[in-house]
């Protein structure tokens, strides 16, 4: 459920917190502080829905020692909507919750379903809370549309999420009021840089430029002649419009972030500043906030400075134009930028140096797929391609990098607090666990006790050969904890960064706007006291009227900056909040995009791929497929009458009897058997393993010994597999007709909801190959 230490509590202990629920059924309450939690059996979450705040009570422990509780009351019911989908069962309307975490259909009254009909996707109201003898009971508030409506995967995200996606009134009037271009009162304090070709480079569907470089050569020390680069890092300035205690201002702290969906963006701040005001475009003037930078041949910056200036972008470059450019410096594209391609060249010249600056650091640096979702008219999948990563991508990131690492040296100079970007190593058992992996591969690799950033590069590029090579990098980026905004500073470890501060995409991220405010502050010669906005709600989950009692464990290294108590709180949790909110934006994300998978997959039930196991857990194997990078799940009872037992140090799957091994990196062919789109799942079955797309057949997995040698002991060794495949595939089939049964004959009455449709609409959804049959939601529920 969690990952963090749990704290131990005794038996009657009391704690007060906040409902998880899981989409088995059953539930934990996460105390405020995150210190411990009890776990909720289905029964006792009968009464509760996920995100509710209880009080609850220890009854008894587990075999392992986990706390099992009775809930004593509810201190706050989640007041938000809940998104699901409208179904007519039996004369009875109910709504099945998007969130399977809910656990409970929502019972609707004939005269609350409002212009909903049956199938459709609503939002939903509570009018009589759940108990222990009684299902919730709500009212529609609002009709979303049908679930195959283009855009609905999106409107489900954003309310399921609880991201803000409307502005207020009040902001709205406030935008309005803002002028459309710089005026002459803007300039004011400013530098003139007007005449300096900066230059953006994002995208080819980028709208909004936050950011734009210029870069020539200059005399670094006390060297006449050029023996490094000067450079320029210009970004919106958006701390001039957006100011504390105004709506804009709030709304953008309660947005945090912008989330990007394919098709669609849910902006952090209206369109008139995120893609007119603020947006760097090419050839109109606009306000900044400029890091100018000196870097040596080796890569080091030699000093830098900050100031507000007012600039204008000469061009607004591609990835891939910046990259032709590069690449053939006589091509069309270079012909039709002529004048500017010497800065772009001086730009590539810089981005080498850094480079170099960067392996002696030692940050980490891994060779991973990142996909893009190409989508149709209609807001499908049209395909899914391998996004390029070119020199030009890396170019603007290490220009990024360098600004902001300068700004969060100027904070920390300043001694001022601020929010840093700060990123951790290994916990000791996450280093433990890293290194039992790294022995068992017969990897000789040095992890220290306190690892080093360099150690970890060191792995990764020794084994980027390897056909595990990807299972390897995933297990170095699990063994690191998340990176988090914090007053607190201590470094960056995956970027081998001393102190490190986001202050590149204040149009997008809040935290920059503050660092912005900050920088701005000790320009002044002043200091920025952070007053938090109101906000409608936070998913940083921490307790009313003790913000910041949820923060994670503090960093060991400490800022030394003085702050009253009032002023640590406040940026505390902002932090927390920001935080939050970024995973927030992230789950968004993933939802809609395993969405939009599902869809894409649906119109490939029964067909065969070849694909390869990309992660191994004790349920299954997961699999990518070859050209589709869609993934699957082969559930562990799809893998033959063996039982199966998993080497969490090993990262596989072993069977007892037969001495077959699953791993990471091993080649297999499948056939789509299932896709349920409520549960964003899709499942796979082998068809025929070790053979890939050109048909070249090897053995059935991975045995340790010899055995059955020669075409005979083959052939038999198939038809045992067959045998217990086929054993196994009946009894799961006579499993589910009784249970199936016995659900069907148990309900009828209002509480006791009707014979259900759903079982049979989600089978038509999701044909099975001949002679499979349709899980029903309880064991689909089972399996995951």
């Amino acid at each position: 459920m969690t990952s963090k230490t749990q704290l131990p509590v005794n038996l009657m202990t009391e704690i007060e917190g906040t409902v998880q629920g899981h989409r088995d059924g059953h539930g934990f309450v996460v105390s405020d502080d995150g210190a411990s939690s009890i776990y909720l059996s289905p029964q006792e979450m009968r009464s509760v829905l996920h995100r509710d705040r209880v009080r609850a009570k220890v009854l008894r422990f587990d075999r392992k020692g986990r706390p099992e509780g009775q809930v004593l009351g509810i201190l706050e019911r989640r007041k938000t909507p809940i998104i699901g989908r409208l179904l007519h069962e039996g004369g009875v309307w109910l709504v099945a919750p998007e969130d399977r975490r809910y656990g409970q259909d929502i019972l609707i009254p004939p005269k609350a379903i409002a212009s909903a009909q049956a199938g459709q996707v609503v939002a939903v109201e509570l009018t009589e809370a759940p108990s222990l003898h009684a299902q919730p009971v709500g009212r529609v508030s609002e009709v979303l549309g049908g679930i195959d409506d283009p855009g609905m995967e999106i409107e489900i995200a954003v309310r399921k999420y609880e991201v803000p996606h409307k502005f207020g009134d009040d902001v709205m009037a406030q935008t309005a009021k803002l002028p459309d271009k710089v005026r002459p009162a803007d300039r004011k304090g400013r530098i003139d840089l007007t005449d300096v070709p900066l230059v953006t480079i994002d995208g080819e569907d980028a709208r909004d430029f936050d950011d734009a470089v210029y870069c020539e050569p200059a005399a670094v020390g006390r060297s006449k002649k050029p023996n490094g680069w000067r450079v320029l890092v210009a970004i919106a300035d958006v701390s001039h419009y957006v100011k504390p205690g105004e709506p804009l201002d709030r709304e953008a702290y309660e947005r945090a972030t912008s989330v990007y969906f394919p098709r669609r963006v849910i902006p952090m701040l209206p369109e008139k500043l995120s893609n007119g005001l603020c947006s760097l475009n090419p050839e109109v003037e606009r306000l900044s906030m400029v890091c100018d930078m000196l870097i040596t041949a080796e890569g080091e910056i030699h000093a830098y400075q900050f100031f507000p200036a007012v600039i204008c972008s000469h061009a607004r470059f591609t990835y891939n134009e910046v990259a032709a450019i590069i690449g053939n410096t006589r091509g069309p594209e270079a012909q039709r930028r002529a004048e500017l391609v010497p800065h772009l060249l001086n730009l590539y010249d810089v981005y080498r140096a850094l480079l170099k600056g960067r392996g002696v650091r030692g940050a980490i640096d891994f060779d991973t797929t990142e996909t893009q979702i190409v989508c149709d008219d209609n807001g499908r999948i049209a395909k899914i391609v391998p996004r390029t990563r070119t020199e030009a991508h890396r170019l603007i990131e290490e220009c990024m990098l360098a600004a902001n690492v300068c700004s969060a040296e100027f904070i920390e100079k300043g001694k001022h607090p601020a929010l840093y970007r700060v990123h951790e190593g290994p916990t000791p058992e996450k280093r433990q666990t890293l290194k039992n992996y790294l022995k068992a591969l017969g990897l000789g690799m040095h992890l220290g006790e306190e690892p080093l950033p360099s150690e970890f590069q060191a792995i990764a590029q020794a084994t980027k050969e390897r056909p595990d090579a990807a299972q390897i990098h995933t297990m170095l980026l699990r063994s690191m904890q998340q990176a988090i905004y914090t007053p607190t500073n201590s470094g960056h470890f995956g970027l081998a960064y001393e102190a490190y501060t986001h202050f590149t995409s204040p149009i997008r991220r809040y935290p920059d706007l503050l660092v912005h405010r900050v920088i701005k502050a000790i320009l002044g010669s002043g200091r920025y006291g952070l007053i938090l906005p109101p906000v409608v709600s936070s998913v940083g989950n921490f307790k009313k009227g003790k913000p910041g009692a949820t923060l994670p464990k503090a960093p060991v290294k400490r800022a030394k900056i003085k702050m009253s108590a009032e002023e640590t709180v406040a940026w505390e949790v902002a932090g927390v909040h920001c935080s939050a909110n970024e995973r927030r934006a992230d789950e968004a994300s993933r939802d809609v995009e395993a969405w939009l998978k599902c869809m894409f997959m649906r119109e490939r039930l029964g067909e065969d791929y070849g694909g390869t196991v990309s992660t191994v857990t004790s349920f299954g194997l997961f699999v990518q497929l070859d050209g589709l990078y869609v993934e699957g799940l082969i559930h562990i009872t799809e893998l033959g009458g063996d039982y199966f037992k998993f080497d969490e140090v090993r990262q596989e799957l072993r069977g007892e009897r037969t001495g077959v091994r699953y791993s990471t990196g091993d080649r297999v062919r499948v056939q789509v058997s299932r896709v349920d789109l409520d549960s964003r799942k899709i499942d796979f079955r082998i068809v025929r393993e070790g053979q890939g797309p050109l048909g070249e057949a090897t053995s059935r997995g991975k045995r340790r010994g010899g055995g059955g040698g020669g075409r005979e002991g083959a052939r038999g060794g198939d038809e045992a597999f067959d045998s217990a495949q086929a054993k196994l595939a009946d009894v799961q089939r006579r499993d589910r007709e009784v249970k199936r049964g016995g659900k069907s004959s148990g309900r009828g009455s209002k509480k006791g909801a009707a014979p259900s449709l759903r079982a049979e609409q989600r089978a038509q959804q999701s044909p099975q190959p001949a002679g499979k049959k349709a899980p029903t939601r309880k064991s689909v529920r089972r399996r995951g």
